[in-house]
């Protein structure tokens, strides 16, 4: 495997948003009663193992050869998520480790990444609290890692998940602003430092490609590499919303980086999407419609990027 992954000369990265990853278990001082057994959504150890699986199976068909380099995952719960994830699961022989946050987020999701030590070696990361504004709630850290590529390159990578648009988009607006102004200080401290870095910023930002909180990222000469991804049977987005495909999930890149894209697409294959029965076409196959589960995947679609280093 690690011949093939060398020999194809790309490096593949994946983004995705897991859709409430939560075990069994309750965390204490967190908000997640609702995943539990005896809550009103019934979320069981099968119902967990079940999903994990999904997650994994789902992870692994993004790369046609070997696994992808890294993942940047969104709405993991804890270190025993991960832990089951990496090591039990259907990715048990992939051979991933991974970072995370633990986050002041209410509900108790954080955001993490996979990576293949294979093609990826951590120099140091670490996570980036977030201080709330006026009427925000408390949110999910940032996630950096600096590490090495197979290449030699070295990576900066930040996972974020900003808030959503609870309360109106209007209302929330300054909330997700407040991440993106938070990611680009330190994005400053690393150009301060290291002349023409390589930096990747992925992960869920509940807001659109040209959406006021990508502004500050734009003003960093960041670009979007997954701006105008596409998938098959007429996907147009990572999230669908009343019948309206929206791309809330980005991944952005330095102009170094931008250069060496050889490929951004949504993955689609027809396993991850289901009949939209009231709007047509398709829509993801997730785990719940509203409150009735359903054995799916996620309310997201992954995003692919290859690059050629």
């Amino acid at each position: 495997m690690l011949l093939s992954l060398l020999l194809s000369g790309f490096f593949t990265f994946v983004e995705l948003n897991c859709e409430n990853l939560f075990d069994y278990l309750h965390d204490e001082g967190k908000q997640d009663v609702e995943y539990l057994p005896e809550s009103t959504r019934h979320w069981t150890k099968k119902r967990y193992w079940h999903k994990l699986n999904n997650i994994a199976q789902e992870l692994i068909s993004c790369s046609e050869d070997g696994i992808p380099d890294l993942i940047a995952l969104c709405e993991v719960e804890n270190d025993s998520v991960m832990r089951d994830l990496t090591k039990r699961s259907l990715l048990r022989h992939a051979g991933y480790e991974y970072l995370m946050t633990t986050s002041p987020d209410q509900r108790g999701i954080d955001v993490a990444l996979l990576y293949s030590p294979f093609t990826f070696a951590p120099i140091r990361s670490y996570p980036i609290r977030v201080e709330p504004i006026k009427g925000m709630r408390a949110t999910r850290d940032i996630l950096y890692v600096c590490g090495e590529t197979v290449s030699g390159d070295t990576l900066h990578v930040f996972v974020v998940h900003q808030p959503s648009k609870f309360g109106g988009e209007k209302y929330s607006r300054p909330f997700r602003r407040v991440v993106a102004d938070r990611v680009c200080q330190s994005i400053d401290s690393i150009c301060s430092v290291s002349q023409n870095p390589k930096l990747l910023i992925a992960g869920d930002f509940n807001d659109g490609a040209d959406g006021y909180s990508l502004l500050p990222y734009y003003q960093h000469d960041l670009q979007n590499i997954t701006k105008d991804a596409k998938g098959g049977y007429g996907v147009r987005g990572t999230y669908k919303y009343k019948g309206e495909w929206e791309s809330i999930d980005h991944i952005l890149a330095s102009p170094i980086i931008y250069n060496k894209v050889y490929s951004a697409v949504i993955h689609s294959p027809l396993f991850l999407l289901e009949d939209d029965t009231q709007y047509g076409g398709y829509r993801p196959r997730r785990t719940y419609n509203g409150m009735r589960y359903q054995p799916g995947y996620s309310d997201h679609l992954p995003l692919i990027v290859r690059f050629t280093f």
